[in-house]
């Protein structure tokens, strides 16, 4: 059982991650009867879905899931309905809903749109443990416009010690962003000068795209003094708000900058021979300044 679970989840690292629903749905296909180790270890975009009782969005995900129903964070049920869901305990329900009514005015400051749910469940040891998700959809305005999607997924574990609180927190980022816009320069251009060749409708709309996707994941673990069963949730909110801070920092500064040094070596946009004369009068200013 623990090879195959591994051989599957070694091949979805290998696979390309805008596939990754497709994929695992696929091994699912193939090997039923572990659906539920592969679901609950392999990470995939949020699904917004409508709570039929209140009309608000909610996030779906293995966390919320009992079966093939999903439970909402708002009015506490399954869809499709579930007589014998998991449901948490009735004074960790009355903390989910402050959690949930907390973080939705975290996802306006700092989103400022998308989608927030918030999921809690007691452990056999007395804690209990949590989620909280975040959505964020990029549509694009124009054909040439960028698209993309932000998907957060913090999962803590919470411990009471007296009056203090230790928590555990793990947490992945799901990135996926699509730039179309040197596939409509190029369009363009072509229409100007009425040069190309014939293309499919497939080609010609893949032309100059550029997909950029990926996720990535942190831990860390903090005590923080626990003053009321309220303080779960300012205490936890400071764990994801600087981790989510530093996540984005890393995006930006490696994982962009690094694409970005990538591609400028691979592709000089600036004239050749310009930047040949201005290496020699590097090293002639070099020369001068030695001397």
């Amino acid at each position: 059982m623990g090879d195959l679970v591994d051989s599957m989840l070694d091949l979805m690292r290998r696979l390309p991650p805008t596939h990754v629903e497709e994929n695992v749905a696929s091994l699912v296909a193939m090997c039923p009867d572990y659906a539920d180790d592969l679901l609950g270890s392999v990470d995939q975009p949020l699904k917004v879905m409508t709570d039929r009782a209140t009309g608000k969005e909610y996030l779906a995900c293995d966390y919320n899931r009992d079966g093939d129903s999903y439970r909402s964070p708002w009015s506490n049920e399954y869809d499709p309905p579930l007589e014998d869901g998991t449901v948490p305990s009735p004074k960790l329900r009355k903390l989910e809903i402050t959690a949930n009514e907390a973080f939705d005015t975290y996802r306006e400051m700092y989103y400022e749109g998308g989608v927030s749910s918030v999921f809690l469940w007691d452990l056999d040891d007395g804690g209990f443990a949590g989620v909280v998700l975040l959505k964020k959809i990029l549509n694009a305005s124009a054909p040439g416009e960028p698209s993309g999607s932000w998907d957060s997924i913090h999962v803590f574990e919470a411990a009471e010690r007296g009056r203090q609180a230790h928590y555990k927190l793990t947490s992945t980022i799901m990135l996926q962003m699509v730039d179309r816009s040197a596939g409509s320069r190029a369009s363009k251009d072509d229409k100007t000068t009425g040069a190309g060749k014939e293309q499919t409708a497939g080609d010609a709309k893949r032309e100059g795209e550029v997909t950029l996707s990926g996720s990535m994941t942190r831990q860390t673990e903090q005590d923080f003094p626990l003053q009321e069963q309220a303080s779960h949730i300012s205490n936890t909110g400071r764990m994801i708000e600087e981790m989510e801070i530093k996540m984005r920092n890393l995006l930006q500064e490696v994982y962009f900058g690094k694409t970005r040094d990538v591609v400028f070596d691979l592709r000089s946009i600036d004239d050749l021979e310009k930047a040949r004369r201005q290496r020699e009068l590097q090293k002639e200013l070099v020369g001068f300044i030695k001397r």
